[in-house]
């Protein structure tokens, strides 16, 4: 039998950082089994595939729905994708809180994920992709990501601008990507 206090993995999230509070988060998120669905990197261009489309499509689709978000730098490569993502401070209020799922970490179901926060964005955008890649593949139950997401936050001007050039850029530095399958 399930034991969650027995049988729970440990969270790579910051302990105890809020992360619906403003801010702006380098994301990346990567395939299942880092499979190379999306593409392939020729030279120092990512050529995207229909499933790499879907990827590019649904991230700039995401923001549309959630007016605490802001995207900023994105590329997506052929078994991951890169973005930074802004939460506004503007759209705090009602429509972020969710009064039922507060209460002590105890009492709130295993995947809770806060309105308006990070992993909420992230969850909505994974679902958004695998449907859409799951309905052209023929594959209702298929795996498209891996579990979980690795996040940074970012702290200032000059981490945001090192940032974006790493997400520029990293389609002519595939060769040497911790991504990289040939």
């Amino acid at each position: 039998m399930f034991d969650r206090h027995k049988h729970h993995r440990r969270s790579i999230r910051l302990r105890g950082y809020d992360y619906t509070s403003g801010g702006a988060y380098f994301v990346t998120i990567c395939t299942y089994d880092r499979e190379c669905l999306f593409g392939a990197v020729e030279g120092d261009t990512v050529r995207l595939n229909q499933f790499g489309l879907v990827a590019g499509e649904e991230w700039s689709r995401s923001a549309a729905h959630r007016p605490e978000i802001e995207l900023d730098a994105f590329v997506v490569m052929p078994n991951h994708v890169h973005g930074i993502v802004i939460i506004t401070d503007d759209a705090v209020g009602a429509q972020r809180v969710a009064p039922l799922l507060h209460g002590p970490p105890a009492q709130r179901p295993l995947l809770y994920r806060p309105p308006g926060s990070l992993g909420s964005f992230i969850a909505g955008f994974k679902m958004a992709v695998t449907k859409r890649i799951n309905l052209l593949r023929g594959t209702p139950a298929g795996r498209v990501w891996q579990r979980n997401y690795y996040e940074r936050i970012i702290r200032d001007d000059d981490e945001a601008a090192r940032t974006r050039a790493y997400i520029y850029d990293n389609a002519g530095r595939w060769p040497e990507d911790d991504y990289y399958r040939p």
